[in-house]
């Protein structure tokens, strides 16, 4: 039941629950089996908001602030405050969020800009990610929303990976009383040419869907399908997300209905369907209370984990302790790995700088998972 031989409707009727959801799950768990056994990754990282600053107004998204209410740049002082802090506790992932193109709206964002020498806000993330790379063990992954060819290949040098969710294929989403109204970096044409261009740069890359913000089942379906001919073009998403919204006290999606647990399970379990056995897929753990139900339904990563730093984008769903999060993989009958931000099989000069991939190598164990000194160490 790959893509290439699902049938679209069949594929909406299980996101429905018409189709029986026992078959999907065990199609799933045995497909992720075949491609990655009983081994489940995560990253160990640091949350590094660069900047709350946002021209976007989704109305389900807590991470963005206007000036004067909590919206500002992180300095340089402050980056490395927290990427240190990450490098005691053994991280190897900086992750790199914030708002899109803040100074194309904001005065105070190219004021900022201006003081620290920097045309963008792209061009100061590329900052940052030199001095995370010349001060700390860390490696940066860039998640700053829509990239040109020229952002993603300054990038590149002190990235050993980068992201971009997809979130929806449907421009429906982007009309008057809908989410992404008046976004225009979630316009789905523009996030897909980025996620393209970073596949003719051989960057690997995330993205994934986010379920539950007004969209359809077959929209849905429609999303998964596109992220699935994406990858059959040059091979670089190395990571799936699939994301379930939360409703959020501070924001117009606030009493929203968030997606149920076995309709979310549907869909995750249909994404490894869509995406085949080699596919990395992952479910955040701190969006849902019992998080290992996506066990069963395939996935075989949970993505980025702190133990220093909360989750900026989801500030009320802690992060599971790391000690719990292995407890509940081995439970489950899995092995709990930690990986670098760059997943084993992209751990290559194919796929790396040249002169960044040493460094990531040497933070790697022989079969390219993260080598992290045990016990884990948490605060």
């Amino acid at each position: 039941m790959h893509s290439s031989l699902i049938d679209r409707d069949l594929a909406i009727a299980y996101v429905n629950g018409v189709a029986r959801a026992d078959d999907l799950l065990e199609e799933a768990g045995r497909l992720r089996d075949e491609g990655h056994g009983r081994v489940v990754t995560y990253s160990r990282k640091v949350f590094v908001p660069i900047t709350t600053l946002c021209r976007d107004t989704c109305t389900y998204c807590t991470f963005v602030k206007p000036p004067g209410a909590g919206g500002q740049y992180l300095t340089p002082d402050d980056v490395l405050a927290i990427v240190r802090a990450g490098d005691t506790y053994d991280c190897t992932e900086a992750l790199l969020t914030l708002g899109d193109k803040p100074e194309a709206k904001w005065p105070q964002a190219q004021e900022f800009l201006d003081g620290h020498g920097c045309e963008s806000t792209i061009d100061y993330v590329v900052q940052m990610a030199e001095l995370i790379r010349s001060e700390t063990r860390l490696f940066p992954h860039a998640n700053p929303g829509i990239m040109t060819a020229r952002d993603i290949a300054a990038l590149r040098p002190t990235n050993v990976s980068m992201g971009l969710m997809l979130e929806n294929i449907s421009d429906r989403l982007t009309e008057p009383g809908m989410p992404h109204h008046n976004c225009p970096d979630k316009v789905p044409g523009v996030r897909v040419e980025t996620i393209r261009e970073a596949g003719r740069q051989r960057v690997p890359f995330t993205s994934g869907i986010l379920v539950g913000i007004g969209e359809n089942s077959a929209e849905i379906v429609d999303s998964l399908l596109a992220l699935a001919d994406l990858q059959r073009e040059t091979g670089h998403i190395q990571e799936f997300i699939i994301q379930n919204f939360r409703a959020k006290a501070d924001t117009r999606m606030r009493h929203s209905p968030e997606p149920e647990i076995p309709y979310f399970v549907r869909v995750v379990a249909l994404a490894r369907v869509i995406l085949g056995a080699e596919a990395n897929l992952q479910v955040p753990p701190n969006l849902t209370d019992d998080f290992a139900v996506y066990l069963d339904a395939g996935i075989n990563d949970w993505g980025g984990v702190s133990p220093v730093t909360i989750d900026w984008v989801n500030p009320e769903a802690p992060w599971p302790n790391l000690e719990h999060l292995e407890a509940v993989t081995r439970a489950a009958g899995f092995e709990l790995k930690p990986r670098l931000p760059v997943y084993p099989e992209y751990l290559s000069d194919t796929w790396i700088d040249p002169e960044l991939l040493p460094a990531a190598v040497d933070r790697a164990t022989d079969d390219g998972y993260a080598a992290i000194p045990e016990p884990t160490r948490t605060p």
